[in-house]
């Protein structure tokens, strides 16, 4: 049995949770899913944690959704709720039309979230199937929203919610990597992710360190701030001759009445700029997949561009033709008892940015052939696993670190929540494969 039909099946019978470490395919996996359900005729929601796994699932924000406006826990947004009579109200169609709930980057969803996820769903009797997906072991909630809980004092992960063990999800775990065919790169890259640094971990990083090599290839750096990210890519971008060529976003507004910075603030979370600054000869990274054509996180050259089209040079010496996509911000509604999406603005634009230098943020969901990994600013808890584990070949992997004492920073780099620890250690794991007995 195919691992969709699985998932499905597993569906019929319970609420899931589909985790796994990065480059497992959990995000390629939960977009099947969707074909498939809604090609089924099912009604499928995607909700994203934050701005930007919203924009990389296709969906919308968790807040925006389920109008919780500023709210943080479950007193405020009773409180607010009376500003938001008509939202709410449209709100429960959707929920009792939806069959499916889907919400990407659990990890970063706090007790107090899901609290207040389970009473909309609650009040607007819904009645399908959720699907989280995600990694406790990565990125945790983000602290203001656990900050002040009058309700569940000291809880910080959805899984620590009474939420959690109401809706009593299956944990599935998607265990094989797709992104790197280097077996004992991704055994360490597996210890990293659970907090584990003995001496050979330690050895193993600092090995990465000599790779002075990839310096040569002209990597992509990965900076834990944007502003280091943006001074690297001007930076490299002025270094090249040809003239610079700003390709501006084709955006049209659907809704007049949509608050400016509700548009601004979803521009910000996009995989590429509004304005777009490249030249003959850049470095660039495509910031989506394309079935045949490149991947999210495929880098390549700029050979020739204009308005309407970049010609790319990829690493493998392919050469394809960019057009522009298409990225919306829209919102459910009900149509006759039908989920559909109202766009309220759309946006073209080529989907590549510079590959000079990213942030650890805004490479997630890539796989980077050539990579150079800046860990001076790491400053969360797995940040660092979710930086090096962007690399498909160790071989092309440059640990750099500018101060004294590697040692001692890679404590402070490779620690996990001991709650994450303890909540994958008592829970029973369904891990399923393409080529296992369901």
């Amino acid at each position: 049995m195919e691992l969709l039909d699985k998932v499905k099946k597993l569906l019929e019978d319970r609420n899931i949770l589909l985790t796994g470490g990065g480059g497992v395919g959990k995000s390629y996996l939960t977009t099947q899913l969707i074909s498939a359900l809604r090609g089924d005729g099912k009604q499928v929601v995607v909700l994203g944690s934050t701005g930007v796994s919203a924009v990389n699932v296709h969906g919308h924000t968790i807040h925006s959704f389920f109008c919780f406006g500023i709210s943080n826990n479950l007193q405020e947004m009773k409180k607010n709720d009376k500003y938001t009579k008509q939202r709410v109200k449209e709100l429960n169609k959707i929920l009792y039309a939806a069959d499916l709930l889907i919400i990407d980057e659990i990890s970063m969803v706090s007790s107090d979230l899901l609290d207040m996820i389970r009473y909309r769903l609650d009040s607007g009797n819904f009645d399908g199937r959720l699907l989280f997906v995600g990694d406790f072991f990565q990125l945790p909630p983000v602290k203001s929203r656990v900050q002040n809980n009058s309700l569940f004092d000291g809880n910080e992960f959805a899984f620590e919610s009474s939420s959690w063990d109401y809706f009593d999800p299956y944990i599935v775990e998607l265990t094989r990597t797709k992104r790197t065919e280097d077996e004992e790169f991704f055994g360490i890259l597996n210890r990293i992710r659970r907090g584990e640094l003995d001496n050979e971990v330690g050895a193993y990083l600092s090995g990465l360190r000599n790779n002075l090599h990839v310096r040569d290839e002209n990597p992509t750096i990965l900076f834990g701030t944007n502003a280091k990210a943006d001074v690297m890519n001007m930076q490299r971008l002025n270094l090249l001759e040809a003239d610079p060529v700003v390709l501006k976003a084709k955006e049209k507004i659907h809704l007049p009445s949509l608050h400016v910075k509700r548009i601004e603030s979803w521009k910000k979370n996009l995989p590429v700029p509004a304005d777009l600054t490249l030249k003959v000869g850049a470095n660039i990274l495509f910031c989506t997949n394309k079935w045949g054509s490149y991947y999210n996180g495929e880098r390549g050259i700029i050979k020739n561009l204009d308005e309407e089209e970049v010609i790319v040079e990829k690493n493998n010496g392919k050469v394809v033709k960019v057009k522009r996509a298409e990225y919306t911000l829209s919102e459910s509604i009900t149509l006759n008892n039908k989920i559909e999406e109202k766009p309220l603005v759309t946006l073209e634009q080529f989907p590549l940015k510079l590959a000079y230098a990213i942030t650890i943020h805004k490479s997630q969901g890539m796989s980077i052939d050539s990579l150079v990994c800046n860990i001076d600013n790491i400053f969360e808890k797995s940040q660092f696993y979710v930086a090096i584990s962007r690399a498909k070949n160790p071989k092309q992997l440059l640990i750099d670190y500018s101060y004294n004492s590697f040692e001692n920073h890679l404590k402070n780099c490779v620690q996990v929540s001991p709650k994450v620890t303890d909540f994958y250690a008592k829970s029973e794991l369904i891990k399923i494969e393409e080529d296992t007995l369901f």
